[in-house]
């Protein structure tokens, strides 16, 4: 049996239309050089990026608990900072010394959630909802897209059903109130979630 000899030809310098196409083993570089500006573009991104952290304070109602917190957000170069059982009674804004404090609670100096924000992301606060005494939600002007970041205070697993139901369904609420496409950061006491 007599097998057909098949003539192949893959030396691609040989073809004419690849001829203005380098041709690379491996071993060869060539990558263009990277612009001169590649430090100031880098350093124009590291501006933009935030410091977020969340605490369990324990309680906001302790004489200079308040400056002590926005001491250490500012040592530790924190933008955005989670609270965690602030037991403030009702839900607002308040600005104290350059940040901004955004906090939700209930009737009563128990649970109670927070976040303070420094003067820069201050000023890209587009708005708040303060959902119960466990949840609260804050939306952040960004580009191309805005940050939500939701803090809770999550019941224990010693909770009674209705609390966690609650809880469950207030944070579910939070989350519809952000699209899609714009990053949603959960954060609780010290754990804290990117979806």
């Amino acid at each position: 049996m007599c097998t057909p000899k098949i003539n192949s030809n893959n030396d691609v310098k040989e073809r004419s239309y690849f001829k203005s196409i380098p041709v690379s083993s491996g071993r060869e570089s060539y990558v263009p050089q990277v612009t001169p500006d590649r430090h100031q573009s880098t350093a124009r991104k590291l501006k933009d990026k935030l410091n977020i952290a969340t605490w369990n304070i324990r309680t906001l109602l302790q004489k200079r608990k308040l400056e002590n917190i926005k001491q250490e957000m500012e040592r530790m170069k924190l933008n955005i900072l989670g609270l965690s059982e602030v037991r403030w009674k009702g839900a607002g804004k308040i600005t104290s010394g350059g940040h901004e404090i955004i906090y939700s609670g209930g009737t009563e100096s128990e649970k109670g959630v927070g976040i303070i924000v420094d003067q820069t992301v201050s000023r890209a606060i587009k708005g708040y909802w303060a959902l119960s005494d466990r949840v609260l939600l804050v939306k952040i002007a960004g580009k191309p897209v805005d940050l939500n970041i939701i803090q809770v205070y999550a019941p224990t697993a010693n909770s009674n059903d209705e609390d966690l139901d609650k809880f469950y369904n207030d944070l579910d609420t939070a989350k519809t109130q952000c699209k899609s496409q714009d990053p949603l950061i959960i954060m609780a006491q010290t754990k804290w979630m990117i979806l």
